[in-house]
């Protein structure tokens, strides 16, 4: 029966290791208004703790990496919108989701939305939270072609066609993986700074399988997505952008290990997208190159 309002499956990770941020978070998603909420969290290698009644729990024997949980989360809920939300984020306002659902549904064509991650203690937006290449004014909405996937609302049934996450990433660049195939199934996504969403400033440089996994996977999303003329130019964009940004010889070595093991293998089935979808990227701001 319906409610008239937009069904959401909204799908939180945990490894129990947030005893303090993980009740704050799932607090904000539970008080949202409008929304008929169907809500999982996955334990990733535990039996998920502090959790509210009448939330549905997915207790994993391993942890197999946040866009695999992620990807088993989503199959646990029912909704026509999916929300992906970091156990560590904060809604700060009541609406927020129903926002969200209401740019998706007013627009056919648009495959997911972004709201804006700010820092819960400075309100500061770092760069790498704003999904396109001209972050100085994080303020600006419009049309993008990559996402922040720790807290971003999904169309379900573009997610099911573009094949969900990449789950055997593990970590890192999942988010432009999913990115490209919603566009190269006509999807477009759109950042919404005016929905503000609360997460720590931290970096990913604080996992220690940092430097090799990211490397490994910008290649493995290189020879997975992309045109095999265009895998050169993005591998050697990254390579020349990791030795003017690096500077520390043992995240080199790091980042040089993981460049090779991608090369090696391991990046699944190659779906190259069309050299529409490169037209598309290119006219929406941002070739697939960097």
């Amino acid at each position: 029966m319906s409610t008239g309002v937009p069904r959401i499956g909204a799908v939180v990770l945990t490894m129990n290791d947030r005893p303090d941020e993980f009740p704050k978070a799932m607090d904000s998603l539970l008080a949202q208004q409008g929304v008929d909420l169907d809500v999982v969290v996955v334990g990733n290698g535990c039996d998920p703790a502090q959790v509210s009644p009448g939330v549905k729990t997915v207790a994993l024997p391993e942890n197999v990496g946040i866009p695999e949980g992620r990807n088993i989360g989503a199959r646990a809920v029912d909704g026509d919108l999916l929300f992906f939300f970091d156990n560590d984020a904060v809604l700060p306002d009541s609406d927020a989701l129903a926002r969200l659902a209401a740019a998706l549904l007013q627009e056919p064509g648009l495959a997911y939305a972004q709201p804006r991650i700010a820092d819960s203690d400075t309100g500061i937006t770092l760069r790498r939270w704003v999904p396109r290449l001209r972050a100085g004014d994080p303020t600006r909405p419009g049309i993008v072609t990559v996402m922040a996937e720790g807290v971003v609302m999904i169309r379900r049934s573009a997610f099911d066609a573009a094949g969900g996450w990449p789950g055997h990433f593990f970590l890192f660049h999942e988010g432009i993986d999913l990115a490209w195939r919603l566009w190269d199934h006509g999807g477009t996504g759109r950042y919404l700074p005016d929905i503000v969403v609360h997460h720590p400033a931290t970096s990913p440089a604080r996992h220690e399988r940092f430097y090799r996994l990211n490397a490994r996977n910008r290649v493995w999303l290189a020879r997975r997505s992309l045109p095999a003329p265009l895998i050169p130019l993005n591998l050697a964009a990254f390579a020349l952008l990791t030795l003017w940004r690096f500077r520390d010889r043992a995240a080199l070595r790091a980042t040089a290990a993981g460049f090779r093991e991608g090369l090696r293998g391991g990046h699944g089935r190659r779906a190259p997208m069309s050299w529409r979808t490169v037209a598309r990227l290119t006219r929406a701001g941002r070739p697939p190159i960097v």
